[in-house]
């Protein structure tokens, strides 16, 4: 039964030591293990089928008259699950997906306007929401658009400026 207690309290150990040194390994290696810790042969599948092999196979000997070889068979099976649960897991945590960045292009067509007066042949400053959240562009105009006019984006000339129209009510 040590030896069971032993291999779930080292499944464990190995648990938490990935979970705090993530990608320390595979740094230390220098790639000489690219893709192979991946999966079924990630650190935490590898902790969890250990942990579960140990804890389970020592609770079904100390329970049961079953012998060491029944404990292990059973441990085995359960550890197969609790990896296959942790591959599972961790495939769905890899999978999630945040919502896209915005880009310049989603600029096209919004209003906001005008913080800084915009001359016919320079730049001046818009106030704009992307992404809901108010951001300062610079802007430039085929005409002079005076200071707080409402603003319509044509086009976004760079990430931090767009070209822009005067809103016509």
């Amino acid at each position: 039964m040590g030896l069971f207690l032993g291999l779930g309290i080292a499944g464990i150990v190995l648990l938490t030591l990935s979970l705090v040194l993530d990608g320390v390994l595979e740094g230390l290696l220098g790639g000489a293990l690219d893709g192979l810790l991946d999966g079924w042969l990630s650190l935490p599948v590898i902790a969890g089928f250990t942990s579960m092999l140990g804890f389970t196979s020592a609770i079904v000997l100390g329970t049961t008259d079953l012998g060491a070889g029944a404990a292990t068979a059973v441990g085995a099976l359960a550890g197969a699950a609790a990896g296959w649960l942790t591959w599972k897991l961790s495939r769905t945590l890899m999978r999630d997906q945040t919502s896209l960045t915005p880009r310049g292009d989603d600029l096209i067509g919004t209003a906001g306007s005008v913080v800084t007066a915009i001359p016919a042949d320079g730049y001046g400053e818009v106030l704009l929401r992307l992404a809901g959240q108010p951001v300062k562009f610079a802007a430039k105009s085929s005409e002079p658009v005076r200071h707080g006019a409402e603003i319509w984006v044509e086009a976004a000339l760079s990430p931090t400026s767009v070209a822009v129209r005067p809103v016509d009510r």
